[in-house]
């Protein structure tokens, strides 16, 4: 069975215009008419019902559609994986990920992989407000949480491990919080439209939110990279991913917070994509890029 009369079915079937689906595919009326013919000779039925008028799908090409469109995508992702280590692969690809986290970690390792793929351009689009992928136009997209939403499939990237901190001075000038509850005192951080995550102790027996129910945040932003600076400069507490303040913890300018709490989220980083668009192969080399790069194990936590 010939993919390509398969692909100028589902062409067909979606434009309900049979000549306009093979100019698509650079064919004449006459020829897209006779791969058509040919198919339904091959699954023995008339897939169509073809009038002067109008083109309409038959039963038959209606419970047909599905299986060809998988067929199609069976195919791409088998193309998308001989991608791999392919310097021709080409192609623009548009990857939307939060900032903070690109400036650190996807940006500075850009210039390897655009030598890696000469053919392969790259729109970024960068912010720490997450965008809607497939409303967007994305092909690939980086987030915090897995694909909560069924038309996107996702792909593990790394840990994303959480944690309280402040500056050095903030701690000298307010006191350092001993329990949960001494939160409430304090001036809090937080990231806009941040969902409160459950801190739990070392030991088990207590747990708590972060932020507290019953405190008001001093300052809320929508920029990780923000909230990093301010936290640095004695603004207050907030909660912070492990590769957002490593070195910040190495060298003492920011410490943790209520050490002996974690955060109970099993947060991670995600590769997330839309699950109508096949897996193409510039698709496929970037995601592999980032795991090689930045996944195994995070570069945060080696």
């Amino acid at each position: 069975m010939n993919t390509n009369s398969i692909k100028l079915f589902v062409l067909a079937a979606e434009t309900l215009n049979i000549s306009a689906a093979g100019q698509q595919l650079g064919l004449a009326p006459s020829v897209a008419s006779a791969w058509l013919s040919k198919l339904e000779m091959e699954v023995g039925a008339d897939l169509f019902h073809r009038t002067t008028r109008k083109v309409t799908l038959s039963i038959e090409g209606t419970e047909f559609l599905p299986y060809a469109k998988e067929i199609l995508a069976q195919q791409e992702a088998a193309f998308a994986a001989l991608g791999r280590g392919n310097p021709d692969v080409s192609g623009t690809l548009r990857f939307a990920a939060s900032s903070t986290f690109a400036q650190h970690y996807v940006v500075p390792i850009l210039a390897e992989f655009l030598a890696r793929y000469p053919k392969i351009n790259v729109e970024l689009m960068l912010s720490d407000t997450q965008v809607k992928l497939i409303e967007g136009g994305y092909d690939l997209a980086l987030r915090n949480l897995a694909a909560e939403d069924s038309s996107l499939i996702g792909r593990r990237l790394a840990s994303d491990t959480r944690v309280l901190c402040a500056s050095p001075e903030y701690l000298a000038a307010k006191g350092t919080p001993q329990a949960p509850e001494d939160l409430i005192e304090h001036q809090l951080l937080v990231f806009m439209k941040a969902k409160s995550r459950k801190l739990i102790a070392s030991n088990g027996k207590r747990e708590c939110t972060f932020p507290p129910a019953s405190a008001k945040p001093r300052v809320v932003c929508d920029d990780g990279a923000s909230i990093r600076i301010a936290a640095k400069a004695g603004v207050g507490i907030c909660m912070s991913s492990i590769w957002n303040i490593r070195n910040d913890l190495k060298d003492g300018t920011l410490v943790r917070v209520l050490p002996e709490y974690h955060v109970d989220d099993q947060s991670s980083v995600w590769l997330v994509y839309p699950k109508s668009n096949v897996l193409t192969a510039k698709v496929r080399v970037f995601i592999d890029y980032l795991v090689e790069k930045i996944g195994k194990p995070p570069v945060w936590e080696q």
